[in-house]
């Protein structure tokens, strides 16, 4: 991606126009005009996705709405958001994902090798249906719903033919039957009137109606959190350990800043906020791992009206493509671009350079959740862990992340100390 990238840029500049997804389209590598846009929703710019995009997420989906309506769904995202890294109810959402992070480990020791992206992709599935429903790994609706939502993703960028047997066909399908699942959850759990307890779980928050939202909302809300949860932070968790498996010396400086962390903790006490805040050098590690992977490669923007920005001029109609792949990886922003450097985040500067979460009104609420969880993660895992990638692989762009041979891990040793936290 990377090389082809700088060849289209070296011939075309950083800003081009093309024709793309059917539209006359401005497609931008470069950072500041990129910035312009994202700052510039439902001002100049409006979110603009092709039609089977929409088929596929619902018209409701948050990624896709525009307005006052986004803003609204948009608030009750960020209030689950908050809740879970910094309210009073956070100890009981980080402790679950210590545990389940852990319980994940120890089910690695009588295998010599697991595929790392596919346990990640678990790991996080099961947490967004504790955190989100209540719904716990061994129950049989966990696999239902996460059985759909692998045919949901995997015809989620396919060539979008309404065909029974297509990708495509089977991903819509696989929609309506996820939207189903979790509207029987909702009508249950009404009936039950199970939304007594205060720090209850996110189902609970959407019935109490703090914000009056329909059932079709409600079902929208949960299932763009689900596919969040789901595929970003698993994506990030899988980045950070192909490139850490390329970079001993950044491994190394993160194991001793986990082995001073823990050395601070009580034996089997949970990690809290305010341990996740002192891991710097892990939050280095998350932030080159995104600037280097890119999880999200380019959004797909409309402009309102007609549009000038320095000798650039975007006519009212067109799409816009920014591309944060490209500014990620420009060397006018940053030496050696494709070197993973986590040290390169010591200079502010770098985080002024980046965008790998969107920005504006559209920047994803989640951003922070994802980075947590794959904190959290790591400290377990650099600790209790030695393991080699098996085999040559590498992050592939589908358009969404994805790796050819799932990122196979081949495990060398498991602390046995490391399920005590299990036992409290």
């Amino acid at each position: 991606m990377g090389s082809f990238l700088q060849d289209n840029c070296a011939r075309y500049g950083r800003v081009f126009k093309s024709h793309l997804f059917g539209c006359p389209t401005i497609v931008s590598c470069d950072h500041e005009l990129n910035m312009f846009v994202l700052q510039n929703e439902e001002k100049l710019f409006q979110s603009s996705y092709p039609k089977p995009v929409h088929d596929v997420l619902g018209k409701l989906s948050m990624m896709l709405v525009s307005g006052e309506f986004h803003k609204k769904i948009r608030s009750v995202a960020v209030g689950f958001i908050n809740s879970s890294c910094k309210s009073r109810s956070a100890n009981n959402f980080l402790g679950y994902l210590e545990k389940l992070t852990l319980s994940f480990i120890d089910s690695w020791k009588s295998k010599k090798e697991v595929l790392f992206f596919k346990e990640a992709k678990e790991l996080t599935f099961h947490l967004m249906l504790k955190s989100l429903m209540n719904i716990e790994p061994e129950d049989p609706l966990a696999a239902i719903v996460l059985g759909d939502f692998l045919t949901f993703m995997k015809g989620f960028v396919s060539l979008p033919l309404y065909i029974p047997g297509t990708s495509y066909a089977k991903a819509v399908k696989a929609r309506t039957r996820i939207s189903s699942t979790l509207q029987e959850m909702i009508i249950k759990r009404r009936e039950k009137n199970n939304i007594v307890n205060e720090e209850g779980d996110f189902l609970d928050e959407l019935l109490r109606g703090k914000v009056w939202l329909s059932d079709e909302e409600r079902v929208s809300i949960l299932l763009d959190l689900l596919l969040a949860g789901y595929e970003t932070t698993s994506g990030l968790m899988a980045l950070v350990v192909y490139f850490l498996s390329q970079a001993p010396q950044a491994l190394q400086t993160l194991q001793e800043e986990h082995q001073v962390l823990r050395g601070r903790k009580k034996e089997g006490e949970f990690l809290n906020w305010e341990d996740y805040k002192q891991m710097e050098f892990t939050s280095y590690v998350i932030c080159e791992a995104l600037r280097c992977g890119n999880l999200v490669k380019f959004l797909h923007r409309k402009a309102l009206r007609d549009v000038k920005f320095k000798e650039y001029v975007i006519p009212r109609g067109w799409q816009v493509l920014p591309i944060f792949s490209g500014a990620h990886l420009d060397p006018s922003l940053h030496e050696n671009p494709f070197q993973y450097n986590p040290w390169r985040w010591d200079d502010p500067a770098t985080s002024r350079k980046v965008s790998p979460f969107g920005g504006g009104l559209r920047i994803c609420p989640g951003a922070e959740l994802g980075k947590l969880e794959t904190a959290f993660f790591l400290h377990h895992f650099v600790l209790n862990i030695r393991w080699k990638l098996k085999e040559e692989d590498c992050p592939l762009s589908c358009p969404y992340m994805d790796f050819k041979r799932g990122l196979p891990m081949k495990i060398e040793s498991i602390q046995k100390k490391c399920m005590e936290v299990l036992k409290l």
